[in-house]
C-alpha cells in the first residue's frame, strides 16, 4: 500500500471519525439529523461506476492462482469455443454469488452493468439461458475434472501457509437438504427426516479453513453417510499430498463408517472422530460402568466479559413454560468415561467415549418431578487425548453446521436446473465463491503493520460470514476506469477493512514468488 492511498484512507477515517463523534450535533436540538435538502439527479458521461468494486480483487486472486487456465486446461464441454470458454461460465456463475446474486436470472444484471464488464476486461458475459445449458452439459467425469482444476489452486495458497498450518487437516463429513417445489426435476425424492421434497448433498469440508473440499448432489432421500467413504479419502490424498502431517476425520452419528474404520486406523496418520449410534448394548455397557469411571465434564464458558458483568434480565421465556404446563427438560451436569468396543465390522477394538447428560424433567400437567439420562457416544482411534479432549473435538465438528448456512445464504445450496448432476454443477460453481473467500483470507501475509488493529487479522477474515464479507469486501462503490493497457478501480467510500483490502491488492499485483 503506497503512501498516497495510506494518508487517504486515514483522512477519510478521520473525517468519519469526526461526524459520528457523539458531541457533533446542535445542542439546542433545533432541527433533526436527517436533513431535508433536495436531490438533484444527473446521468455520467463517460465515467462508469459499479456497486461491487472489490471484485477486482478477487479477479486479481484468480489471476494469480491461473484458476482460469487450470479449468480451461482440465475441463472440456465446448467443441469450438464461439465466444464463452469454460472458464467464463464457472467463473460467471462464481462471481454472481460474490456480488449477492441469489438465482441465475441475477446473471442478466450483472450483463447490464457496464461498469461491471471493464472490471473483468470482458465485452459480455453468459446470460442465464446460456448458464443454465451449461450446467446441464456436465457428466460425472467433467465434474471430477473441474474439482481437479479447484485443487490446483488451493494448493498453490496453501503452499504459502507457515508451517504451523500443516500440523493437522480437520476433515469434515455432513449432509444436508435443498428443497424445492418443483415437480419436475430429475433425481428429487422425499425426505422424511425434513418432510420436504428435493435433494440431499454431501459436504466434506476442511475445518481448518472452512472450505469446501468436496460435494456431491443425491436424491433427497439417501442416507447421510451414502458416498462419503470415497470423498473422504479423496480429501485424506489432496491434504497428505499438500504437506498436512496428521488428518483428523470427524462425523456425526450416521458417518461412523464401521466398514472402513480399520482401513483409516492402518494408514498411521489418520484419526478419527465419529459419533456413534446409542445402541441397547451399548447403553448397557455405560450402565454398567463403575462409578470411579466416570468423571465430570467441565465445559470452558462461551465467552469472557471484557467490562463489567451486567446484570441478567428478567426471564420470560420460563414463566410462560410453567404457566402454560409445557414439559421442561433441564441439564443437570455432566460426565464422561470411557470403555474399549469392536464394532461388528472392524477387526479391532476402538477407544469408545460416552458422555451422560443427567437431566432434570419436569411435567407440570401431570405433577411429575423425575430426573433422567442421556447417553452421547463417540468412537475414536486417538489413545492420547483425555476423553474430555475427544469430546470437545466432536462437538467443534458442529461448526460445520455454519459454514453450511453460509453456503445457503450463498445460495449454493440451489437447484435452479432440470436434474441431479446439473444441479451438482451448478452448486459445485457457486460453492467456488465460498472458496474464494477463504483463499483469499489464507492470501493475507501476517504480521500486519503496527499501526493496522490487531483485529484486521487473517482469523478474522477466515472466519467472517459470507454476508459481511461481502459488505466489506465486494460491496465497494468504485468508478472503474478502462484504458488500453489497464483497468484502474477509484474506490469512492471507506470502511475499516480497506487496509487489509489495499495489502491483498499490493500483493496481488506483485508476481508470485516460485
Amino acid at each position: 500500500m503506497n503512501v498516497i492511498i495510506r494518508r487517504r484512507i486515514a483522512a477519510r477515517k478521520r473525517r468519519l471519525a469526526k461526524r459520528l463523534d457523539k458531541h457533533n450535533f446542535p445542542q439546542d436540538g433545533s432541527r433533526p439529523m436527517l436533513g431535508g435538502s433536495g436531490v438533484r439527479y444527473d446521468l455520467a458521461g463517460r465515467a462508469s461506476g459499479t456497486a461491487y468494486g472489490g471484485l477486482g480483487l478477487i479477479r486479481q486472486l484468480v489471476r494469480r492462482l491461473g484458476l482460469a487456465e487450470a479449468i480451461d486446461a482440465r475441463l472440456h464441454l465446448f467443441k469450438v469455443h464461439l465466444p464463452y470458454h469454460e472458464s467464463d461460465h464457472v467463473l460467471n456463475l462464481a462471481y454472481n454469488g460474490l456480488c449477492a446474486g441469489t438465482c441465475l436470472e441475477d446473471l442478466e444484471l450483472r450483463r447490464q452493468d457496464e461498469a461491471y464488464l471493464n472490471l473483468l476486461d470482458a465485452e459480455r458475459i453468459p446470460d442465464p439461458t446460456t448458464a443454465g445449458d451449461f450446467c446441464r452439459r456436465f457428466r460425472r467425469d467433467h465434474l471430477r475434472a473441474l474439482q481437479a482444476a479447484y485443487d490446483e489452486a488451493r494448493q498453490q495458497v496453501w503452499a504459502e501457509q507457515p508451517a504451523a498450518f500443516f500440523a493437522e487437516a480437520r476433515i469434515e463429513a455432513d449432509g444436508t437438504l435443498v428443497a424445492t417445489d418443483a415437480e419436475c426435476k430429475a433425481g428429487i425424492d422425499y425426505c422424511a427426516h425434513k418432510k420436504a421434497w428435493g435433494y440431499h448433498p454431501l459436504l466434506v469440508t476442511l475445518a481448518n479453513t472452512g472450505e469446501v473440499l468436496r460435494l456431491l448432489n443425491r436424491s433427497g432421500n439417501r442416507p447421510s453417510h451414502e458416498g462419503a467413504a470415497p470423498l473422504l479419502d479423496e480429501s485424506i490424498a489432496l491434504c497428505r499430498g499438500a504437506g498436512f502431517r496428521k488428518i483428523l476425520l470427524r462425523g456425526d452419528t450416521d458417518f461412523s463408517q464401521t466398514a472402513h474404520l480399520d482401513r483409516w486406523h492402518e494408514q498411521g496418520d489418520v484419526q478419527f472422530v465419529f459419533g456413534y449410534d446409542a445402541a441397547a448394548n451399548l447403553l448397557t455397557l455405560a450402565d454398567d460402568l463403575p462409578k470411579t469411571a466416570w468423571k465430570r465434564l467441565n465445559r470452558s464458558p462461551k465467552y469472557a466479559v471484557r467490562t463489567r458483568p451486567r446484570s441478567k434480565p428478567t426471564p420470560i421465556k420460563q414463566p410462560l413454560v410453567e404457566a402454560h404446563g409445557f414439559r421442561d427438560v433441564r441439564l443437570v451436569d455432566e460426565w464422561v468415561a470411557e470403555f474399549d468396543y469392536r464394532p461388528r465390522a472392524c477387526r479391532q477394538a476402538y477407544r469408545l467415549v460416552v458422555v451422560r447428560k443427567n437431566l432434570r424433567v419436569s411435567e407440570p400437567k401431570q405433577e411429575r418431578l423425575f430426573d433422567d439420562y442421556s447417553y452421547f457416544f463417540y468412537i475414536t482411534n486417538d489413545r492420547r487425548s483425555a476423553p474430555e479432549q475427544i469430546v470437545f473435538s466432536a462437538n467443534d465438528r458442529c461448526q460445520q453446521e455454519n459454514v453450511i448456512a453460509q453456503l445457503a445464504a450463498l445460495r449454493a445450496l440451489h437447484a435452479p436446473v432440470n436434474d441431479l448432476l446439473s444441479n451438482e454443477a451448478y452448486m459445485l460453481m457457486t460453492a467456488l465463491a465460498w472458496n474464494l473467500k477463504a483463499w483469499l483470507a489464507l492470501s493475507l501475509e501476517e504480521p500486519a503493520s503496527k499501526a493496522e488493529p490487531p483485529a484486521l487479522s487473517k482469523q478474522q477474515l477466515l472466519g467472517m460470514e459470507f454476508r459481511t464479507f461481502v459488505n466489506y469486501f465486494l460491496r465497494l462503490p468504485a468508478q472503474v476506469i478502462r484504458t488500453g493497457r489497464r483497468i484502474v478501480v477509484r474506490l469512492l467510500g471507506y470502511n475499516p477493512w480497506q487496509p487489509v483490502f489495499f495489502r491483498l491488492a499490493a500483493k496481488f499485483s506483485r508476481p508470485r514468488r516460485c
